[in-house]
């Protein structure tokens, strides 16, 4: 006799109709339906499939030991439960090995937050196995919103509520929508997360969706002392949820995307471009910023900061969600000095200005060759336009008098061509010529290079507006290691 064939039938959400074609059949041919239930004994799962059943069947009731981790079991919750899946498997694998078909009934998805996926590890490496894919709990409670949960490149996030709230609250800032399932007894830090994160009022709450008891309200209105397991919590697309979009109106963010690689722009920042009605930007910049529906982008010339300060704060003062983009850091050499210098005016002083850190050049271009910034470390810009030379130049020699490693922002461009050379010819009075000197280009672009050099080699016909320079301390070391020649300042001083 052959053996039987284990069925992973997915049932949907709990309206039989959302039954599948393909799970109704195999549910009406099965010798044996199995499915689970709390102690009480009420199977939702057998109700959604009992019109696609026939007289005859074996059933396998499958009843949960427990439901919540309070237990005095030896093992633990988890003791207990491992110990009911091996039994319940081994209940299957006799019908099984009996030539008899089983169809477990799993509701929305099998493989989903089932409890389906532990039979089938036990049971699919020793008889046939096949899983029939269901309408999950998101896809009905979105449909009951009447709202998308995601559009364009928008993400979105399944959460367990069982998390804990520091953890959810970080998740629900960094994405763009949001399902938390397993509510329930977890409802009351649910919401405290929504409300930490700044998205309550973009919560909607579903219970039973797609079943005649459904119900849909807004998360904050939910008493959270009659929330049952089945419910769900779903943060739709921002750009199609009216709560989200005013709740961000009216604000001048400035952002920093970090150098070059989407990678290393932080998923707060995705975040914050993801609500922003406007951009505002060096064009460059913005162009590193996908497009979003309905966003509109605002590019300008790297030489007019008050001017795009000025524009964005004009249409936050109206009433838009205006980004500010930075390549790096805002606060590095960019747009948040500039923004913060407009705003203080009279005219826009009632406009909200926040700033989100990104990753800056010097970080960047440092990590691709060690440490050369591991001890204190300076800052510098070379470039004269927003201050005289002098200035520039009694900088250079007290940070290279000092004796720290420094960075340095805006070397050259095509209209400044000298003064790299100075500062080589200003550091060389106090420095030796066998300092480090680390020449990174366009680091994490298209067409990075990064080079070591000493400064005594640095030539400054090579360095453009796209590098950025290190220059070590007298303590500032070059080594051989398996990654190849690192740099790095030591943090111990002699």
């Amino acid at each position: 006799m052959s053996e039987g064939k284990l069925w992973g039938v997915g049932i949907g959400p709990g309206d039989p109709e959302l039954v599948t074609v393909k799970a109704a059949r195999v549910i009406g041919e099965a010798d044996v339906i199995a499915f689970h239930s709390a102690r009480h004994g009420k199977s939702i799962s057998r109700a959604v499939a009992a019109p696609y059943m026939r007289e005859g069947q074996i059933e396998e009731h499958l009843v949960y030991p427990v439901t919540t981790e309070t237990i005095d079991h030896p093992g633990g919750y988890q003791g207990a439960m491992d110990e009911f899946y091996e039994a319940a498997a081994e209940r299957l694998a006799v019908h099984l090995a009996a030539g008899r078909t089983v169809a477990l009934l799993a509701a929305g998805d099998p493989l989903f937050y089932s409890s389906y996926m532990h039979m089938h590890k036990r049971l699919a490496d020793r008889f046939e196995a096949e899983v029939i894919p269901g309408v999950t709990s998101v896809s009905a409670a979105s449909a009951a919103l009447g709202k998308p949960l995601v559009e364009g490149d928008e993400i979105l996030t399944i959460l367990p509520g069982t998390l804990p709230q520091a953890e959810l609250t970080r998740r629900l800032k960094e994405t763009d929508s949001a399902a938390i399932l397993k509510l329930g007894r977890t409802f009351p830090p649910v919401l405290r997360s929504l409300e930490d994160s700044g998205r309550l009022a973009e919560a909607h709450y579903v219970e039973r969706a797609s079943t005649t008891r459904q119900r849909v309200e807004a998360a904050g209105d939910v008493d959270p002392g009659g929330v049952p397991y089945f419910s769900i919590a779903i943060v739709p697309s921002p750009s199609n949820n009216p709560a989200a979009q005013e709740d961000t109106r009216g604000e001048v963010v400035v952002v920093g995307l970090g150098p070059g690689d989407t990678a290393w722009t932080t998923p707060e920042v995705a975040h914050e471009l993801s609500l922003a009605t406007d951009l505002v930007g060096y064009g460059p910049y913005v162009d590193r910023v996908p497009t979003r529906p309905g966003q509109r982008r605002h590019s300008s010339d790297n030489r007019v900061e008050a001017e795009r300060a000025a524009m964005a704060l004009d249409l936050a003062k109206n009433g838009a969600r205006v980004a500010v983009v930075s390549s790096g850091d805002p606060g590095v050499f960019a747009m948040a000095a500039a923004v913060l210098e407009v705003a203080a005016e009279e005219q826009w002083c009632n406009v909200p200005v926040r700033i989100l850190p990104g990753m800056t050049a010097a970080n960047a271009v440092a990590s691709r060759v060690g440490a050369p910034l591991g001890h204190d470390y300076a800052v510098l810009s070379l470039s004269d336009r927003l201050k005289p030379w002098d200035v520039v130049a009694r900088r250079i020699s007290a940070v290279a008098a000092a004796d720290m490693a420094f960075a340095v922002y805006n070397p050259a461009s095509k209209s400044r061509t000298w003064q790299v050379q100075a500062m080589k010819d200003l550091v060389l009075e106090h420095r030796s010529p066998e300092t480090p000197v680390i020449i990174g280009r366009d680091v994490a672009g298209a067409e990075e290079s990064v080079r070591i050099v000493t400064l005594g080699e640095l030539e400054p016909s090579e360095i453009d507006m796209r590098t950025l320079l290190i220059v070590g301390s007298s303590m500032t070391k070059v080594v051989d290691t398996g990654s190849g020649r690192q740099v790095f300042t030591p943090r111990r001083y002699p």
